[in-house]
């Protein structure tokens, strides 16, 4: 068996099986437990309804109604004529965005948030060079396992949301990041999914791209080559059954892994094993840097979880987490742009 990378344990009486962990590096961990793009059809919905009920919120009229029902209500109705050449079609982009901002505002107003999220840059024409995190390799190791990183490079003051497990399934959550079109990967674990597959189908219906998780957390590295298989590769065929896609994606259980870990996620389809710079709770972010920050290009993690396991709801987390991303002058892109 290849030696552990990642040696940071839990304590599992008082943790979940959900719960993760850092992985070992030469920077600080805190303690924590530490597709298809969100709707570009809840986006078009959004830039409508922003013409209407944005306005009503700015003009002190009556309560603005819900922006995707506005939206439907109008869905097909003629806009002004296009504009020509190339000035044109610059000003109708700023025109399109000015307008998916406003209703962003609006979603933001009415999902209790303390700003309006900020709106990311367009996608890389081409994806980034990933590698492994220096201090994150496996002995044996060579560039043609799947990199294993915690931030993803870009210059741009972007971070990448992603939700872990799947215990809790608030159908809030599902509608709340629709309407303010803010982009989350999630990673499934089948024990807690399996319950209730077709909650992650209208997920991905709205957008949220389906990563692997494992079958049932377990911690990898414990396990043997054929328990390790079993417990990734089972999981990939599992989600492409229910949901129609084989995940590119993989984070291990409690970011634990070692070689054959790597080497059995690449025989069955992953490309890249990105792990966490930054975790978010719905009172707290907890914090695997030194200067407990964010940096353009982390990964942000949190999990499906609610008041049994949380001081708050789903929701109470995205406020919280947004309220620090928005802060700090930064947007939520969606990670499978990048990777």
């Amino acid at each position: 068996m290849q030696p552990v990378r990642q040696k940071e344990e839990f304590d599992m009486k008082r943790r979940r099986p959900g719960a993760e962990s850092c992985g070992q590096g030469r920077t600080r961990c805190g303690r924590g437990h530490l597709r298809r793009r969100p709707g570009y059809a809840v986006l078009a919905a959004l830039l409508v309804a922003a013409a209407g009920s944005g306005c009503a919120a700015e003009t002190g009229g009556s309560a603005p109604a819900d922006p995707v029902r506005v939206a439907a209500a109008r869905a097909g109705q003629p806009g002004g004529p296009p504009a020509a050449g190339a000035a044109g079609s610059v000003a109708a982009q700023a025109e399109k965005a000015r307008r998916a901002q406003a209703a962003r505002a609006v979603a933001a107003k009415k999902w209790g948030l303390a700003g309006t999220p900020l709106a990311p840059p367009a996608p890389p024409a081409v994806k980034p060079h990933l590698t492994t995190r220096k201090g994150f390799e496996v002995e044996g190791g060579d560039a043609s396992l799947p990199p294993v990183f915690t931030t993803v490079p870009t210059d741009k003051k972007i971070v990448f949301l992603t939700m872990d497990d799947g215990d809790d399934k608030d159908p809030e959550l599902l509608k709340m990041m629709s309407e303010l079109n803010i982009p989350y990967s999630a990673f499934l674990s089948d024990y807690l999914v399996r319950d209730d597959y077709a909650y992650f189908k209208e997920a991905q219906v709205r957008g949220v791209v389906l990563g692997n998780h494992t079958l049932n957390h377990r911690y990898l590295p414990g396990l043997s080559h054929d328990e390790q298989t079993r417990e990734i590769c089972d999981q990939q065929d599992i989600i492409e059954q229910q949901y129609g896609e084989r995940p590119r994606l993989f984070r291990p259980p409690y970011g634990n892994y070692n070689g054959d870990t790597l080497r059995i996620a690449k025989s069955c389809g992953i490309t890249a094993v990105p792990l966490w710079a930054a975790e978010a709770f719905p009172d707290r972010m907890e914090w695997r840097e030194e200067d407990q920050d964010l940096h353009p290009g982390d990964i942000i993690l949190t999990h499906f979880r609610g008041k049994k396991d949380w001081k708050g709801s789903m929701p109470d987390m995205i406020r919280n987490v947004m309220k620090v991303i928005t802060d700090k002058g930064y947007a939520v892109a969606r990670l499978e742009d990048y990777v």
